[in-house]
């Protein structure tokens, strides 16, 4: 797995993260993360207009193995969700970092310090 898109910012918890415009960011789970959980049947979302704080249990992930809580990388809002996934998980094992779950409204993009770079997630999956 040495393919990890250098323009994303990761949490330990194995979410991704993609700065878009105007204080959005955009989450989705790592290759590494589905990998470890195996094939997923279902994805629970958080609620759109939820605010959450960075590090905050906001929604989970089931597999044919086992379960995992998604933590929001920022504080923010919950202002869209990926509808698609929630009918199709499979799509997350198959595109990782083409699926994205959720987007927050980010309180403060300072919260984005403190996730990792590409380089330094590979360490620390290694």
């Amino acid at each position: 797995m040495n393919d990890l898109p250098k323009n994303l910012k990761y949490a330990a918890s194995h979410e991704w993260v993609q700065l878009e415009d105007d204080n959005v960011v955009r989450v989705g789970i790592t290759d590494f993360a589905q990998e470890q959980l195996g094939d997923l049947v279902y994805i629970d979302l958080p609620q759109l207009g939820r605010k959450v704080s960075a590090g905050e249990q906001c929604a989970v992930v089931e597999s044919v193995k086992t379960a995992s809580d998604l933590y929001s990388p920022v504080a923010g809002e919950i202002i869209a969700i990926n509808e698609a996934v929630a009918d199709e998980p499979e799509q997350v094992n198959e595109q990782p970092y083409q699926t994205w779950l959720f987007c927050i409204k980010a309180d403060h993009l300072t919260d984005l310090d403190a996730l990792l770079d590409a380089d330094a997630y590979q360490q620390s999956i290694n």
